[in-house]
């Protein structure tokens, strides 16, 4: 068993839409700005807010989601990825018990702060409220016999009314808190671009941040809470027995530009444990797959919002249909699967020719479609591996599909909902669902083998 040092603080809330992540990316600027080098994470499935915790401190952010994962395997990401820093800070999921198909705090930010031995801190939105916020910290200390809670913060309060209600708290309730937050409605973050534009396209964010980061120097206990994050016992761990890397190396391309963003960091970072080289390329921007490449991947994202630049780019559209012909290994997930398609309908009802490498064509819905984590079974011998082979997911899109295939049996846990997904031909694995790569790492391994035999 190894154990490392790593003072760390998980920041919970009482619900989605409390200020989470404006609150963490604050924070991180401002514990970058006292000295400390901060590394992040974000509890659950979600791409975005690691997006935007990775524009603050400039290297990237990785998620730690216990239904995708073994708790030895969070832990063991968690202190690999924690080295790097002097102090983690992780955000939560929704609401701090929400778990599970929404009956469960299974895989909850509860169950990763308890499982990960690391303080919680609830952020509280105090809008309209005063003597109440006692009732709600109270129940959120009390619904479990551990509640891992050892600090409150209150957001979107007055100055004037934080220093009674800090006493009334501190004085009933056991539990300390560590400072608030006025209204500060240009900074939200979550209202105004959360799942509608990328980090990156926020132009004002870097001073955004720095105004979060500002007030939470002036009304936020920061050397307070640096001692708590002190105060987590050490991480625990054993290594992982991960598959043997490839006998040499290969590249495998990876499309990444503003209509191409949503990938795991720890999936990349294993494939390139494993012995591949990931290089970037832009579907939108170049016209040429990357001389070299031996495999291709196609994550999420936006391609809904750049149809006309996608369709317009004939020429890396026929690359990479030619390319997926001779025999090279194609991995795409969601948005990367709907590119794939013959057609992508826009919401104006106009479909436009996209890389055609998939019959058919990806078009809106009204709704969320088979939305949250699912445990994949495959149906057949795939690219990533043989029939009966396992692997977790997550499914987020709007768009659906004429060809959705039926590689796969996806199947939502703590519920009896089930679908057949996936295309899965040859050297092709396409389909809305998101993996995960670490619950399954021969998967990983089976696709960079897949590359390697491409190369030969």
């Amino acid at each position: 068993m190894n154990k490392v040092r790593l003072p760390r603080l998980l920041i919970g809330a009482s619900g989605s839409g409390c200020g989470k992540t404006t609150f963490t990316c604050g924070l991180l600027r401002a514990l970058g700005d006292a000295g400390e080098k901060p590394v992040s994470f974000k509890c659950g499935p979600d791409y975005i807010d690691p997006m935007f915790h990775t524009e603050v401190l400039n290297v990237p952010s990785r998620n730690l989601d216990l239904f995708f994962a073994e708790e030895n395997t969070v832990r063991y990401l968690m202190a690999k990825h924690g080295a790097q820093g002097s102090l983690a800070v992780v955000e939560g999921v929704m609401g701090y018990y929400d778990g599970l198909a929404g009956i469960s705090a299974e895989a909850s930010s509860w169950d990763l702060a308890g499982a990960t031995g690391t303080p919680a801190v609830l952020l509280l939105d105090g809008r309209g409220k005063s003597v109440s916020l006692l009732a709600e910290i109270k129940g959120f200390l009390e619904l479990e016999k551990k509640s891992h809670i050892q600090g409150v913060i209150l957001n979107r309060i007055s100055g004037m009314l934080y220093p009674e209600l800090k006493t009334m708290i501190e004085t009933k309730l056991p539990v300390r808190v560590y400072g608030y937050l006025p209204k500060m409605e240009d900074c939200s973050l979550e209202s105004r671009h959360l799942g509608l534009v990328t980090a990156k396209e926020v132009r004002d964010l870097q001073a955004i941040i720095g105004r979060l980061a500002n007030q939470i120097k002036k009304t936020v206990d920061l050397a307070g809470l640096m001692e708590l994050a002190g105060s987590a016992e050490d991480l625990s761990f054993q290594n992982l027995e991960l598959p043997a890397p490839l006998k040499e190396p290969v590249q495998i391309g990876v499309a990444k530009d503003k209509a191409f963003c949503f990938y795991y960091q720890d999936n990349l970072d294993l494939l390139e444990e494993l012995g591949a080289e990931i290089v970037p390329f832009s579907p939108l921007e170049d016209t040429r797959l990357p001389e070299g490449i031996c495999g291709c991947m196609f994550g999420g994202g936006y391609p809904e919002l750049y149809l006309a630049q996608l369709s317009e780019n004939t020429t890396m559209r026929g690359e990479i249909r030619r390319a997926v012909e001779s025999g090279m290994p194609c991995f795409a997930e969601c948005g990367g699967f709907m590119y794939l398609h013959e057609r992508l309908k826009g919401r104006d009802g106009k479909a436009w020719p996209m890389a055609g490498v998939i019959g058919g064509e990806s078009y809106p819905t009204d709704k969320l479609g088979r939305f949250g984590y699912i445990t994949l079974t495959s149906q057949k011998e795939t690219l990533l591996g043989p029939q009966g082979q396992g692997l977790k997911g997550h499914e987020f899109h709007y768009w659906d599909s004429t060809c959705q295939g039926n590689a796969f049996h996806a199947q939502k846990p703590l519920r009896k909902r089930g679908w057949e997904c996936v295309v899965a031909e040859k050297n092709v694995f396409a389909g809305y669902p998101h993996l995960y790569f670490y619950s399954n790492p021969q998967a990983a391994k089976n696709f960079a083998q897949a590359c390697l035999d491409y190369k030969k």
